[in-house]
């Protein structure tokens, strides 16, 4: 296996591997993400550690997890990484204190991307991305630097995104983390997508919305304190 770093032991390294197979197999079991789509990753070292391309969840074991430095290079004796990692990278480089990222094409997510709207301020539980909305970045190729860049602006100051016409993507302090929020930004999705049929949505006020993500940030911190005893 690849190091990130002499202060990162084997054994660290291996269940990170293991972490980073076992949240993909529950995001696609979840039916978060069907098939082999989506893609999973936790920062390791200065780089990250990433699902590979192509492969189904099922099949692969810790060595398939694959290393990406900071600057962007990939162990060559491991598969190839996840089509996506440039945008992942960039999501660790624009957020230092974030650990993880989910990365999926889930349904009601999916669909608003497609249709060019961001979650506004329907429902409080949008806060839990940290601000009074998900926003939607432009569309980009999959795979290229330019979505990476849009990536990097949609999270600067929120742990989640809609990818216009692709899908969403959440960060958090660690793997669990970032899955519950990319579980919760599908909730939210159908949700809107339901309130929409009905007519235009009242919005919460962005002062309600900022007592909101600020309480919710005293919520993260007992969650963090029981994940730890």
């Amino acid at each position: 296996m690849s190091g990130g770093g002499a202060s990162v032991g084997a054994d660290e390294e291996t269940r990170l591997r293991q972490a980073v197979i076992d949240t993909a197999l529950a995001m696609s079991r979840s039916g978060l993400s069907p098939g082999r789509s989506g893609n999973v990753s936790c920062r390791f070292g200065g780089g990250m550690l990433i699902t590979p391309s192509g492969l189904a969840y099922e099949d692969i074991g810790p060595a398939d997890i694959v290393h990406v430095a900071g600057a962007g290079k990939a162990d060559q004796a491991a598969p190839r990484p996840s089509s996506e990692w440039r945008f992942h990278l960039a999501a660790y480089h624009a957020r230092p204190d974030r650990h993880a990222v989910v990365h999926s094409h889930s349904m009601h997510a999916t669909v608003l991307a497609c249709a060019g709207k961001a979650i506004p301020a329907f429902h409080y539980m949008v806060a839990l991305a940290g601000g009074s909305d998900i926003p939607l970045v432009p569309y980009a190729t999959f795979g290229t630097g330019d979505l990476a860049d849009h990536v990097a602006r949609g999270l600067a100051a929120r742990d989640a995104c809609l990818m216009a016409h692709h899908g969403q993507i959440a960060i958090g302090r660690d793997l669990p983390a970032a899955l519950e929020l990319a579980q919760e930004v599908e909730v939210l999705a159908e949700q809107y997508f339901k309130v929409l049929s009905l007519g235009p949505p009242a919005l919460l006020s962005a002062e309600e919305m900022a007592l909101i993500v600020e309480k919710f940030q005293a919520y993260g911190q007992n969650v963090q304190r029981q994940r730890r005893s």
